[in-house]
């Protein structure tokens, strides 16, 4: 299998309402979001999928979420904004726009809060080793 990831990132305040401790107050994180797909064949170019593709779509996510509180996006009314569900929303929203071959290859979404954590969220158990992310300093 072939597998294609791409990363985004994102700036944005949050805060967890069900959580007790620091988490409950609003902060702020560098956000690095990933995505991943994976086809067993390549196409007459020598590639899986696009990088150009996976990556326009995942920006214009990380986009809708970037400098706003996420408390108070529609998309997380009612839902904790952790890592997790963030990570979750990423994939539902690129299995929704991603073109037909390139969203059934979807393997996870993963969002980094700092340069050693994140959280993953895809459709099966997946146990690939983590990688780490770029430089959550760095520029667009």
């Amino acid at each position: 299998m072939y597998t294609v990831s791409v990363q985004a990132h994102y700036d944005s305040a949050h805060f967890l309402e069900h959580y007790k401790g620091k988490c409950e107050r609003l902060h702020g994180h560098r956000y690095v979001v990933e995505a991943a797909v994976q086809t067993a064949e390549l196409n007459e170019a020598g590639i899986a999928f696009d990088f150009v593709d996976l990556k326009r779509e995942l920006r214009d996510l990380a986009e809708m979420l970037d400098h706003y509180n996420l408390n108070d996006l529609p998309m997380f009314q009612g839902v904790e904004t952790s890592a997790e569900n963030q990570a979750r929303w990423f994939y539902d929203e690129l299995k929704k726009r991603l073109p037909g071959e390139l969203a059934g290859g979807l393997l996870y979404t993963r969002v980094w809060e700092t340069p050693t954590q994140w959280a993953q969220y895809g459709p099966v158990p997946l146990w690939a080793p983590a990688h780490r992310s770029p430089s959550m300093n760095e520029g667009a």
